[in-house]
């Protein structure tokens, strides 16, 4: 019993190097692992939110600054960091997620809903196109892990489903 408490031990100083790693460098998420022990530190970047239009055809755009991004302060307990009980849904593509169909509409899921194989869950614009992100499986939503109208990159984790 010792030796399995000895393997779950949380390396806080692993946790706080790959911290300071985030805060040095433009990476919003690092993992790690050693055995059946898995580490993740991420960090959420706050972009400005800029109103939703959905458009079924595409509008000419004009150019705007970028806001730059807000580095989020790290939790000062590593624990809060650890990783998530879960199946993480991840994004297919990279683009501007949404969690309603419309700006007035409500959201598709929030956390504490079941949702059922083949629910939408929200949904990913890519090139003027919306992608509708679909449950995998029956579950309940634990965790929405984006904001509405934020940029994602392909394989980033989106919700978090629970049994």
């Amino acid at each position: 019993m010792a030796d399995d408490k000895k393997h779950h031990d949380i390396d806080a100083a692993l946790v706080r190097s790959l911290a300071d790693i985030l805060n040095e460098t433009e990476l919003t998420e690092i993992e790690v692992e050693r055995g059946d022990l898995k580490i993740k530190v991420k960090r959420e970047i706050t972009v400005a939110a800029a109103p939703m239009a959905y458009a079924a055809a595409p509008a000419p755009i004009a150019a705007a600054p970028a806001a730059a991004p807000v580095p989020a302060s790290m939790p000062s307990d590593p624990a809060t960091i650890v990783a998530r009980a879960g199946e993480e849904v991840k994004s297919p593509m990279v683009g501007t997620v949404y969690l309603q169909a419309s700006p007035e509409a409500p959201p598709f899921v929030k956390p504490g809903d079941n949702v059922k194989k083949g629910q939408t869950l929200l949904i990913v614009e890519a090139m003027k196109t919306m992608n509708p992100i679909q449950a995998p499986r029956d579950g309940v939503v634990a965790e929405v892990l984006v904001g509405d109208a934020q940029p994602v990159e392909f394989g980033e984790p989106l919700i978090l489903l629970e049994a």
